[in-house]
């Protein structure tokens, strides 16, 4: 009983964790390097008839070449909605609305872009490190106070503190792998 008391913490924690990851690869995604891609606008909310809706339920998305986004909006009467997020948001792009579709070109980065970018992933990186350490500061507690009411022996204790502190370990080096990834896209030219 007690063995599995720590192993259910610590499966909580590994599937938090996971998320932690996932998100911050999802916030890589969303920086934008040389390329273009459908993640860079997929979650710019839109004023949908009132109601802020993600670009993604609008629009298709479609990358005819490395340097161009097109944008198909399933309702047409949303075009002039769907221009003007894009437009007020933090991208720095002039869409290009034809009346049927928005065409997206991204200029080439320059050096100095892309060293402001590089600094900003490194932000979000350490932000989802922050968050898996934070998660296990959690099951940790959960643990210790386990063991505070009998219901996890201290030998047990000791182990599965052990694995939680090999996930985290693993989990955050998931992110650098993901960081330097990003770093290498970023600064390729």
């Amino acid at each position: 009983m007690t063995e599995e008391l720590g192993q259910v913490v610590l499966e909580e924690a590994r599937e938090k964790m996971a998320k932690a990851v996932e998100h911050a690869k999802g916030e890589f995604a969303s920086v934008r390097t040389g390329r273009a891609s459908p993640a860079l606008v997929e979650s710019i909310m839109v004023d949908y008839y009132g109601t802020q809706t993600p670009l993604r339920q609008l629009a298709s998305f479609s990358v005819p070449d490395a340097m161009l986004l097109v944008v198909s909006p399933y309702d047409k009467s949303s075009l002039g909605a769907i221009e003007r997020a894009i437009s007020a948001s933090d991208l720095g792009i002039n869409p290009a609305n034809d009346g049927t579709v928005i065409r997206l070109a991204f200029p080439p980065l320059t050096e100095e872009r892309r060293r402001e970018l590089v600094k900003v992933v490194r932000h979000k990186a350490e932000e989802g490190r922050v968050a898996v350490r934070n998660l296990r500061r959690a099951a940790r507690h959960e643990l210790e106070s386990l063991e505070k009411e009998g219901s996890l022996t201290a030998d047990e204790l000791e182990r599965v503190e052990k694995e939680l502190e090999k996930l985290t370990h693993g989990q955050i080096g998931v992110i650098d792998e993901l960081l330097s990834h990003k770093e290498r896209e970023l600064l390729e030219v």
